[in-house]
């Protein structure tokens, strides 16, 4: 019996030690501010918070005296959406497809059959070639590819503008890459002048180093002939 009482007041007496540590250490009191500080919102979130509102608000941001002092930067953004609608809006129109024409295979071999004749007719005193034309050349990105082999003898190495004579000496400049081989700047303005469409051949005859004289086949024609 004496034993259990003396275990009992070993035990008690160790117990009021481990509180008395407690005491000193305040342990209890930091595990009440942390528990504090987890459910209270954080000061510095809130002061982020108000200088987002205030950023995101009318009010003007604030600039140096020195900075002040100059005139305000253009707003290039709004500069740069504006030509975008304008180049959209140009870009839209060029590209009207509403009113395209779409050659038969009839009206394709008739105008091909017609331009090898005027080819001949014409003779080899100039270089020729025959170009047929296609929707890339007569609407949306008015676009000419010229034959390779005809480009590689004949036409400049280098981007030069080469004039294009119509069948009433009109002329029109146009811009020849020399590495696409091809027209473009030029060629958009003498297409609608001439009112190309899909299956309409040219017979380019190359009269001076930069100057052809184009003859124009019109692909309706063959509704015009014997047939």
């Amino acid at each position: 019996m004496a034993e259990a009482i003396s275990y009992e007041e070993q035990r008690r007496r160790q117990v009021e030690q481990n509180k008395q540590k407690l005491e000193e250490l305040r342990l209890h009191h930091l595990s009440a501010a942390v528990r504090e500080a987890t459910t209270k919102p954080s000061p510095t979130k809130k002061r982020k918070t108000r200088a987002s509102r205030d950023v995101a608000g009318d009010v003007p941001p604030r600039r140096s005296g020195r900075l002040a002092s100059l005139p305000e930067q253009p707003k290039y953004r709004d500069e740069f959406h504006d030509f975008e609608k304008k180049i959209r809006r140009s870009y839209g129109k060029r590209r009207d497809l509403s009113n395209r024409v779409y050659a038969t295979d009839e009206e394709r071999a008739y105008a091909m059959d017609a331009a090898q004749e005027l080819e001949e007719k014409i003779g080899s005193d100039h270089p020729i070639f025959i170009k047929p034309m296609l929707q890339s050349h007569v609407t949306g990105g008015f676009w000419l590819g010229l034959p390779t082999h005809f480009s590689r003898k004949y036409l400049p190495k280098r981007d030069e503008t080469i004039v294009l004579v119509d069948e009433v000496d009109d002329e029109f400049d146009t811009l020849y890459l020399a590495n696409k081989k091809g027209l473009s700047g030029g060629w958009r303005a003498f297409s609608i002048a001439h009112k190309l469409v899909d299956g309409d051949c040219l017979v380019f005859q190359l009269i001076r180093r930069t100057k052809f004289k184009v003859y124009i086949i019109r692909a309706s024609s063959y509704h015009e002939s014997d047939n």
